[in-house]
């Protein structure tokens, strides 16, 4: 060992009994140089603090991911609403001239996964580019696998089709006679 201010000294030891080797390593650095301190600090901790930010960064997108699909389903909730209430007469015509359930809901909910899936072919690229942009900066990185994209446009269009189809089938189980009533 040489004292040596501005470097440091990595010692790898298998031991399980660490206060005791801590106390033999001061023990060794008091009689190199009584004057310095000893500080240190162990590998695993420093291996922590490093990707602490990315981890504190994590749970905060987490969180307001969360928030962006609660806000993304009510607002597709409310369209679907909005479109329901204008197409009644519509959704009562063809009810009376035989249409089923499910061929209105899924009347009412293709809409709705044309914007899904125009929206992940305007996302997925971008995202591509961020996730990559953002592990340039690791010096141990991944590669991001296609099937992230599939799975995250599968959850998407499930999470759309899920809102819609509770106003659908409501539109579509709804009285022919009071929309029609008017006319």
């Amino acid at each position: 060992m040489v004292l040596n201010p501005g470097s440091g000294l990595i010692i790898k030891a298998k031991t399980k009994d660490v206060a005791g080797l801590l106390a033999t390593i001061k023990n060794r650095w008091q009689t190199f140089g009584p004057e310095e301190p000893i500080d240190y600090a162990f590998m695993d901790e420093l291996y922590n603090r490093t990707y602490e930010a990315e981890q504190k960064t994590g749970t905060i997108l987490n969180i307001f991911a969360l928030l962006t699909i609660l806000v993304a389903c009510l607002g597709l909730f409310g369209l679907a609403t909005y479109t329901a209430e204008q197409r009644s007469k519509e959704i009562g015509i063809r009810k009376v001239l035989g249409a089923s359930v499910t061929q209105v809901t899924s009347m009412l909910s293709k809409e709705f996964v044309k914007l899904v899936l125009i929206a992940c072919i305007i996302a997925f690229p971008l995202s591509y580019w961020a996730m990559n942009k953002w592990l340039q900066d690791f010096a141990y990185r991944i590669n991001i696998s296609w099937w992230v994209f599939v799975l995250a446009g599968i959850a998407a269009l499930l999470i759309a089709l899920f809102t819609v189809s509770f106003k659908a089938i409501k539109a579509a189980l709804a009285n022919p006679v009071k929309s029609l009533r008017t006319e």
